[in-house]
């Protein structure tokens, strides 16, 4: 497993930033934010001005570029975003489920807005991943199922948020052994309660929380799982840069103990 960080936890800085302390604490690689009012990372509408920095920064701070967060499933924001991933270097796109839970025509859109998305994700040679997102269409294990039932595109998979499933009233580490074999992405962080939010930025560093992420990486360790763990913390645009690199820092420490605990690091 490859443990990066999404750059929207330096959303209130530049990329250069985020890639410097991203480095200084250990990471393997990071996840480029192209997440409208969250940062001013990849903005997708301009991605041909964004693109030759981001390059610059993968070779100065030898961090691997391991996947995109992309929300929007507008197809033609998405068509740039691939377009985007192909220039750059990016393997992953990750993108929402869209909808709304407990709505089964709401449902039913989002698998085909998403069987289509994958269709275009095979012609560029990427891959497209969609997580269970509280209060979305697709929100929980059941719903992931019929998604990833739906739609079978080898250029399309899972991105798997064990604070989503905990939210949505599960267990993540019983989830994950349901669907570990479609995983192609991990967003990871830890949540205190079942709120509908995840909670305060700090309290989302992975082991201050309540989720057994020890569980939930051995599960993904003896599923075979080797692509990108990325921690993926949102709500700290307004932070001071030293509380950002505190909760990169604490969470590396955080997945390498849990690595090495299930011997995979």
């Amino acid at each position: 497993m490859k443990l990066g960080v999404n750059s929207v936890l330096f959303g209130g800085y530049d990329m250069e930033t985020a890639f410097k302390y991203v480095k200084m604490a250990g990471y393997d690689g990071i996840e480029i934010s192209a997440i409208g009012g969250m940062s001013e990372h990849l903005v997708i509408e301009r991605w041909r001005e964004c693109a030759p920095e981001i390059k610059r920064l993968t070779k100065a701070y030898e961090l691997e570029l391991l996947a995109m967060e992309q929300p929007s499933q507008d197809p033609e924001t998405m068509e740039k975003a691939m377009q985007a991933a192909v220039e750059i270097g990016i393997p992953i796109i990750n993108c929402g489920p869209g909808g709304k839970s407990g709505d089964e025509a709401s449902l039913q859109s989002s698998i085909e807005s998403l069987g289509k998305l994958a269709l275009r994700a095979e012609h560029y040679g990427v891959i497209l991943c969609v997580k269970a997102h509280v209060g979305a269409a697709i929100y929980n294990t059941p719903t992931t199922v019929r998604l990833l039932d739906a739609v079978k595109s080898p250029a399309f998979g899972l991105d798997m948020d064990p604070s989503h499933i905990y939210r949505a009233g599960e267990n993540p580490v019983e989830a994950i052994s349901k669907v570990v074999s479609r995983i192609r992405h991990v967003h990871i962080r830890d949540c205190k309660g079942r709120q509908q939010n995840p909670g305060k930025p700090e309290d989302q560093a992975n082991g201050r929380g309540d989720i057994d992420l020890l569980g939930y990486i051995s599960v993904l360790h003896k599923g075979g799982y080797k692509g990108p763990v990325n921690l993926e913390v949102i709500g700290a645009k307004d932070y001071k840069v030293e509380q950002c690199c505190i909760i990169a820092a604490e969470s590396k420490g955080h997945m390498q103990a849990c690595l090495q605990a299930c011997k995979a690091r």
